[in-house]
């Protein structure tokens, strides 16, 4: 763990000396990727490390929402429900064509090209069991990597990570509202809330502003501590032994995140031109990224922090309340006339 604390922070301050986007999550996730090739077997991070990154980034999340979203909701609604049914066409498309061309089913192919969050389509292909997990956790990670590499280059000039505000009153504000937040993720995990160490923080910081209460200002060296936790964790998804798949499957996961993503560019143009958003705004909305992931580069790269986490929460539920039961249901029915 102390040896990749140490290289994911050589390269939060490498990519900071050389004025690179969001150095402090980009940074890391290059140099701990890097050394996993060099390292064998050696780097650790634990879940409770990214967790508490989440819960950090959460909290900033929440405290900049601005409830003046709502005023206009059905428009939003409608193009919410119009770009994730165009998106979840595409992956169907992507999907057949991966199938065909590698060999892998077509109900795998599908459980990897959903654009939902990493853990849990990864937890869905554990449970379905008929489903390629290797293969359909190289998909997510690569398309995690791609979209969180990539898009800060895209959607910023130059973001690279703001001036330092000290540590004074405010931090330690900050840090009581953390630990209640932190301590309130046990009931967002029995709610069954996606991403529960990511969205609980934002619905507690939501609900005090909703009763008057003034929450602290997250100090940014605070944020760049969860991004480095954040992005030291990310970094040691991609094992060298993931890439021994199939030539056909690894090329094909990395041509499935480039369509994605170029599918992602054209219809951010149309909603910012609809909706009067700004292009990083509407980019983050759609970005086939992690809701945690694409809420984070939005508080980095100042977008519209409210949009993209309700556009990406949205797209959460809308594939797992709507898309993956209608998955189940039809291979169910397959299997019935199949016996």
């Amino acid at each position: 763990m102390f040896l990749a604390f140490i290289i994911a922070l050589i390269g939060a301050l490498l990519f900071s000396a050389l004025s690179l986007p969001i150095p402090w999550l980009i940074g890391p996730i290059f140099s701990v990727l890097i050394a996993q090739f060099f390292i064998k077997d050696r780097l650790r991070w634990p879940a409770t490390l990214r967790n508490t990154g989440l819960i950090i980034v959460g909290v900033a999340i929440g405290q900049q929402f601005d409830f003046a979203l709502f005023s206009d909701f059905q428009s939003l609604m409608l193009f919410m429900v119009i770009v994730n049914i165009l998106l979840f066409l595409f992956c169907l498309g992507i999907a057949w064509g991966i199938s065909r061309t590698t060999g892998l089913t077509f109900k795998t192919a599908v459980a990897a090209n959903v654009p939902g969050g990493l853990s849990q389509l990864v937890l869905f292909a554990e449970e379905e069991g008929d489903v390629n997990l290797t293969a359909v956790t190289y998909f997510h990670i690569v398309r995690v990597l791609g979209v969180v590499l990539l898009i800060p280059f895209l959607v910023s000039g130059n973001v690279a990570g703001g001036a330092s505000i000290p540590l004074t009153m405010d931090v330690w504000q900050a840090v009581l509202l953390i630990i209640l937040s932190a301590a309130l993720v046990p009931i967002g995990q029995k709610l069954k809330l996606p991403v529960a160490h990511f969205l609980t923080p934002i619905i507690v910081v939501i609900a005090l502003k909703l009763f008057s209460i003034d929450t602290p200002t997250m100090p940014s060296d605070v944020l760049h501590i969860a991004q480095l936790l954040i992005g030291t964790y990310i970094g040691l998804l991609l094992k060298p032994a993931t890439l021994r798949l199939p030539a056909k499957v690894l090329v094909g996961g990395v041509l499935s995140t480039i369509a994605m993503i170029v599918l992602t560019y054209g219809t951010s143009l149309l909603i910012a031109e609809f909706l009067n958003l700004s292009f990083a705004t509407s980019f983050l909305s759609t970005a086939p990224g992690g809701l945690d992931q694409m809420g984070l580069l939005a508080a980095a790269v100042k977008a519209d922090i409210s949009v993209v986490t309700v556009f990406q929460l949205f797209r959460l539920l809308f594939i797992f309340l709507c898309i993956l039961p209608l998955i189940k249901w039809i291979y169910r029915e397959r299997e019935k006339e199949l016996s």
